[in-house]
């Protein structure tokens, strides 16, 4: 435990005419009082005061405060009075303890009412004087960062309570590191194996890749001295609990996961904000649709600065805040700006709001009279804006995440109500599904008989539960295609080596294959999961075998009359394993073009002209040439790396175009000859898992619906 005297040579740091005999006489009492107890850890019990006491030190925070800390717990835990304090120590002070002391109380897993009276509490309290909210967040972060020496089950209570209400009530008054902490140190309790899966991968992510964070800030000091711009750029990696929540948000893996890293430039001016985020856009590739600019429009609590989020050194993204260092300032402290000394002096920072206006604001509204469970809605409604609370026509609560939807309020309801889902209101006004549902909102969902869920519900839609549930039902909806389209495919399969399809044998296979039953086995042929040379192969490998001489371009697709000529439309450059359509021009033979290619949405009108086709069942030669775009790090060697293991898994590159170079990263178009959809997946596989290739997608353009390559 820290003593007295260092208490004070570290407030002595900030404020120099701190009242060292004040505080020193406040450790004494304090100590006096708390003497005989003990905290579960075995330590004796002041040291968590002591501890308190020091976290609002390191915020530069005054002697009023520092002391409220000292004593936050002898007149709830010990024989000092409310009077004894006040003698001792003034009435200032002995309001401050006992504020402190009202909140201690709060139980968030008791009855709604009771919830609610302490809500009420908490923000009554809050609105007298901000230092009580103050202390009781020094007081729960301490005890978050000490609680393994409690019962497990009382762990995961103070875990959750720190998660629900003091984490987000720390982010809501600016103080953005405190609720970091606070989720990270619940998140530790709360979900451990989660916590540390990202931090093992986080690791092996530096392994591979070398320090990022200290390669990027470089960069951006570099480009703030072209700039002539006087900053000081710090990076770091985001917070486990961070990164965990936004890949649930996005419903990710790690490795998909692409702002894992954030940047702040602290300039010295506003002006050198801006010019300081031009010189990052005019290096880094700006990420549509991820500016904000909180200068010229500053967050309720003072906040105010410049976010954006670029493509940075190896194609990544990274996020990059402006401001200047009286911006900075407020964001670190957040509130506690409103209190902080430096040089013995209060600071005046001109971009400090008074922290207890918003919390003022609310309780004026509310008088005793208010139905509880209406004060609590109102207060869940302030404090958490990262969630949507919103209501069903009966008045219900439906408690959904920022950005949602009215498809993620359908299935918050009923999974049935979501897939009958045709339309919605708010407030009573027809809205499209993608409407973005706010705060106290009332909803109604439109159903109709006979609706399914439709496949771009997916993108719309935000919570995991509602396209967890999507999936489920388009899945159900076209097996019963897939398994139609599975039976023809083995039928010809089988065919082509002189044998039936029959239950028995495709039931055999499905054993082989590892699948519990025949229409599984046909679902997955039909969905192009497997192949209906699996499938034969699986019971007939000779035969499969010896019918596997490579099948010539000109006879690659079934459907075509003798005297028809094919070609594969560059638009969307259909290879064997996908559904095809061919379209007939008059002189030109038949276009090839894969069943999703938008291109034929041009078409609809003219059925005539369209034929069904198949590609021939057997081993294609590999001239089918597909276009890949990847993303990679400009480093010695990795085009040639990335060329040869193209090379090595039996492919040829036919073309390669650059179409964006940056001192970083290159993006490159690579066309590619290959023999199916197989040999594909296996191709993006490899170089996806190569450490220097950043993206890679397969690239179609309709604007080549003009450009054909000829197969006969």
């Amino acid at each position: 435990m820290i003593t007295a005297d260092d208490l004070i040579t570290l407030v002595r740091t900030y404020n120099p005419k701190t009242n060292a005999k004040l505080i020193a006489d406040a450790f004494a009492f304090g100590a006096e009082m708390h003497d005989g107890q003990f905290r579960h850890s075995g330590e004796p019990y002041f040291t968590h005061p002591v501890a308190v006491a020091a976290i609002l030190a390191e915020q530069q925070m005054d002697d009023a405060t520092l002391i409220t800390a000292l004593l936050h717990d002898t007149i709830e835990d010990t024989k000092a009075t409310f009077g004894e304090v006040e003698e001792r120590f003034g009435t200032e002070i002995a309001e401050l303890v006992d504020g402190v002391t009202k909140l201690t109380n709060l139980q968030l897993h008791s009855t709604e009412t009771k919830q609610a009276e302490n809500f009420r509490k908490l923000f009554m309290a809050t609105s007298r004087d901000l230092r009580v909210t103050l202390v009781k967040l020094a007081d729960r972060l301490h005890n978050m960062r000490t609680i393994k020496s409690m019962r497990d089950d009382k762990q995961a209570q103070k875990a959750r309570e720190t998660m629900d209400i003091y984490a987000p009530l720390a982010g809501r008054m600016g103080m953005q590191w405190m609720r970091e902490e606070l989720e990270d140190l619940a998140f530790r309790v709360l979900n451990p194996e989660g916590r540390n899966s990202i931090i093992r991968r986080f690791i092996t992510l530096q392994r591979e890749t070398g320090d990022v964070i200290e390669k990027i800030q470089t960069d951006m000091e570099l480009e703030m001295e072209k700039a002539g711009i006087a900053a000081d750029i710090y990076g770091r990696a985001k917070k486990p609990y961070s990164i965990w929540r936004k890949m649930q948000e996005k419903e990710q893996g790690f490795s998909r996961l692409s702002d894992i890293y954030g940047f702040r430039v602290i300039t010295q001016t506003e002006t050198d904000c801006y010019l300081a985020l031009g010189a990052i856009h005019q290096r880094w590739r700006a990420v549509p649709g991820r500016f904000k600019d909180y200068i010229s429009q500053p967050k309720s609590n003072g906040y105010r600065s410049l976010h954006t989020t670029v493509s940075g050194r190896d194609g990544k993204r990274v996020e990059v805040q402006i401001r200047t260092v009286e911006m900075h300032e407020v964001a670190e402290a957040g509130v506690a700006a409103h209190w902080s000394y430096r040089d013995g002096i209060r600071v005046e920072n001109r971009f400090a709001v008074d922290p207890a206006r918003w919390i003022a604001q609310l309780t004026e509204r509310l008088d005793e009279d208010h139905d509880h469970g209406e004060f609590l809605d109102m207060v869940k409604l302030e404090m958490y804006q990262d969630q949507v609370f919103c209501f069903t026509p009966k008045g219900d609560v439906i408690k959904l995440p920022r950005g949602a939807t009215p498809i993620d309020f359908a299935y918050a309801i009923h999974t049935r109500i979501g897939h009958a889902c045709v339309g919605a209101k708010i407030d009573g006004l027809r809205v499209p599904l993608w409407t973005r549902i706010k705060n106290g909102q009332s909803v109604e969902v439109i159903t109709a008989e006979g609706q399914s869920p439709q496949a771009t519900w997916i993108d719309i839609a935000v919570t995991g539960r509602a396209k967890t549930a999507i999936r489920r039902a388009l899945r159900e909806e076209d097996r019963e295609r897939f398994i139609r389209l599975g039976r023809e495919l083995v039928r010809v399969g089988f065919e082509n080596v002189g044998k039936s399809a029959t239950d028995k044998a495709l039931k055999t296979a499905g054993k082989f294959l590892g699948l519990g039953n025949v229409d599984d086995l046909l679902e997955r042929v039909g969905a192009a999961e497997i192949t209906s040379r699996d499938v034969v192969t699986a019971i007939y490998p000779e035969l499969a075998k010896s019918a596997g001489n490579e099948i010539e371009s000109r006879r690659a697709v079934v459907g075509l009359e003798a005297n028809q000529t094919h070609r594969r439309a560059q638009c969307c450059q259909p290879i064997p394993g996908e559904r095809i359509v061919g379209i007939t021009y008059r002189g030109e033979g038949v276009v090839v073009h894969a069943i999703d290619c938008d291109v034929l949405a041009t078409l609809e009108d003219q059925p005539e002209r369209w034929i069904d086709l198949r590609w021939q069942e057997g081993t294609h030669s590999p001239t089918n040439t597909i276009t890949l775009e990847m993303t990679i790090t400009n480093d010695a060697g990795v085009l040639g790396r990335i060329c040869t293991l193209i090379g090595e898994n039996d492919a040829n590159i036919s073309d390669l175009v650059f179409i964006d170079r940056k001192p970083d990263y290159f993006r490159l178009l690579i066309e590619v000859d290959l023999r199916d959809t197989e040999h594909m997946h296996v191709i993006m596989n490899v170089l996806e898992a190569d450490s220097n290739v950043a993206a890679i997608a397969r690239h179609r353009d309709p604007n080549r619906a003009g450009q054909v390559q000829r197969q006969s």
